[in-house]
């Protein structure tokens, strides 16, 4: 029901300002994403009436794109490998006494790899052992200075990087992040107002970063509400919520489901 709420706010958006909405596949991770789950996606859609403009956008066919931006990233002097494992990162934050962040949305990172020096660097990377890339966030609000962005709900919000951790861009088992893939695919698909739930707004300043630094247009965004059960609590598929392709071969309609998700 997450993802009906979040295909149709992107819809009402762009009918709000008679704009187009467009589509886009995010199955940068090969790992995960296979073909049956993108058409399992497209039927719900179609299904729930939810139409796109224009063709849909496949992440997975990008990657040209993506490694180009990290290498300007890397120019720039703002991307360091990193060689830790999540285990090490978890182990050295306790260690620190540190919390994890709330919700899970910021990849917390003790700068490990950030402290190495240029040659054991090299050795490393020599070696073949595997390594991500991230970004150096205070290398990186050098370069760019003060920024803000804004949230059509929230309103005018200040980057702050450094409370965000230096994530990573480059993953050790995919040429890009998250982070990379949608500033980048916004701007090729020319998106002037980007929708998406409210959990990703903690790092929404990421994407303004990375828009400043590749020099890349800003859009507005709108971070709209998430689906709750009835204690509040998010509805996931890991907490084995009924999928829409369920709800349908329940005998539900998508009248029911919109009904549904106005209520919640």
């Amino acid at each position: 029901m997450g993802h009906a709420l979040a295909a149709w706010e992107a819809r009402s958006l762009a009918d709000r300002f008679s704009g187009r909405c467009v589509l886009r596949m995010e199955d940068i991770d090969q790992t995960r994403s296979r073909p049956e789950f993108v058409q399992a996606i497209l039927e719900d859609l179609d299904w729930l009436g939810i139409r796109f403009d224009g063709p849909m956008m496949v992440q997975s066919s990008r990657f040209g794109s993506y490694e180009h931006a990290l290498q300007v990233l890397k120019d720039r002097g703002v991307l360091y490998p990193c060689f830790c494992t999540r285990r090490e990162i978890a182990e050295e934050v306790a260690a620190m006494g540190a919390a994890p962040q709330e919700g899970g949305t910021v990849d917390v990172y003790p700068g490990t790899c950030l402290k190495l020096d240029k040659v054991r660097r090299k050795e490393l990377m020599k070696s073949g052992k595997p390594f991500s890339w991230r970004l150096d966030c205070r290398a990186a609000a050098r370069i760019t200075g003060p920024l803000v962005w804004r949230d059509m709900r929230f309103g005018e919000q200040v980057c702050r990087p450094e409370e965000l951790g230096d994530v990573i861009l480059g993953r050790k088992d995919c040429p890009a992040s998250y982070h990379v893939a949608v500033v980048v695919d916004d701007a090729a698909q020319g998106v002037t107002h980007v929708s998406r739930g409210e959990d990703l707004l903690p790092v929404t300043g990421i994407h303004r970063t990375l828009q400043a630094l590749l020099g890349l247009p800003v859009p507005q965004w709108y971070h709209h509400r998430l689906v709750r059960d009835a204690s509040g609590r998010r509805l996931a598929k890991r907490d084995r919520s009924m999928s829409l392709r369920e709800m349908r071969a329940a005998g539900m309609r998508p009248e029911d489901i919109f009904r549904m998700m106005r209520e919640r």
